[in-house]
């Protein structure tokens, strides 16, 4: 019997040509075992956290009741959960658009203008901020914006420290400083996302057929008839892929709230705070339910609209 009639017999053999036979098996092979972990770590901790938002919370004795109340989701329709869900709704979405006008420009030279080399050098543009500690650019950004940081003192250099005290003193917008700002926080919020928006609508400007730009001008369109008409719609789910990254970043986090801007609560800090400081763990757990809901019906809307082909 020879090398190859052993091999044929092998259980290994039969097991790839069982699998092989019907691809049913081979999915369920490959995608069982991460499902089963998907399911058990982050489905089961996520309901186990939903469910103790029924518990009850003694005020007195600072501890947690195992007895089931929905007074804790209740209280999310208070009007100064309210107010939190709106100020962090209003933040998400400022950050989200700031981000698409500024970063489309920068995606449309890198896919329409720029040479391989120029490309390569915005690409480690736009990722190297990434590769940086998160905490790191968020204290680094508290030095940025404090009163005798590099921003008041280039706004010195230019003259334009008087207009800029003008205008923190503008309603949902002022602060003494820019890091005790809802400016500070916008500039800083901007800054970590807009890497998020840059890439997927680089990746679909890329993907517009160059020939529909073409036929554009041939049929006597301008280029700015052309830009809102053709390169804008193919481009406009990239917009919304990005978007997604930067609604859904801004409206759960909680270290920027807590570092930069005045003390107003957002989700994220809310959650922290009932957790952290109060102790208040199923007041937060109902919390979490809120962001969860939001994230939601964006993600429902972004794929209406296309977001997730652009991905």
């Amino acid at each position: 019997m020879n090398a190859n009639a052993l091999y044929l017999r092998t259980p290994l053999r039969h097991v790839a040509a069982l699998l092989h036979r019907r691809a049913g098996l081979l999915l369920a092979v490959l995608l069982g075992p991460p499902l089963i972990w998907f399911c058990i770590i982050y489905l089961g901790s996520l309901l186990a956290l939903l469910w103790q938002g029924f518990y009850s919370f003694d005020d007195y004795s600072m501890s947690v009741l195992p007895q089931f109340t929905l007074r804790n989701y209740g209280l999310i329709f208070a009007k100064g959960n309210i107010d939190i869900v709106m100020r962090t709704l209003a933040m998400a979405s400022a950050v989200t658009l700031a981000s698409a006008v500024i970063a489309f420009p920068i995606a449309y030279y890198m896919s329409r203008y720029a040479t391989p080399a120029v490309k390569a050098f915005f690409y480690i543009g736009v990722m190297l901020p990434m590769w940086a500690s998160y905490i790191v650019k968020a204290y680094s950004w508290t030095v940025i914006l404090a009163k005798g940081g590099i921003v008041f003192w280039l706004l010195g250099q230019l003259h334009l420290t008087g207009a800029l005290e003008a205008l923190l003193q503008l309603p949902y917008v002022g602060g003494s400083t820019l890091s005790t700002s809802h400016l500070g926080r916008f500039l800083v919020f901007t800054y970590l996302w807009l890497p998020f928006m840059v890439l997927p609508i680089q990746a679909a400007l890329e993907r517009v057929p160059p020939n529909l730009v073409q036929a554009s001008s041939d049929l006597g369109a301008r280029a700015g008839q052309t830009f809102r008409h053709v390169i804008l719609p193919l481009a406009f789910p990239g917009v919304v892929a990005g978007s997604i990254f930067t609604f859904s970043l801004t409206l759960g986090d909680y270290i920027i709230p807590t570092l930069i801007g005045p003390s107003g609560l957002f989700i994220g800090t809310y959650v922290y705070v009932q957790q952290g400081a109060v102790g208040n763990i199923p007041m937060a757990a109902a919390f979490t339910v809120v962001p969860i809901v939001l994230v939601a019906i964006y993600l429902a809307i972004a794929k209406r609209l296309g977001a997730f082909d652009a991905l």
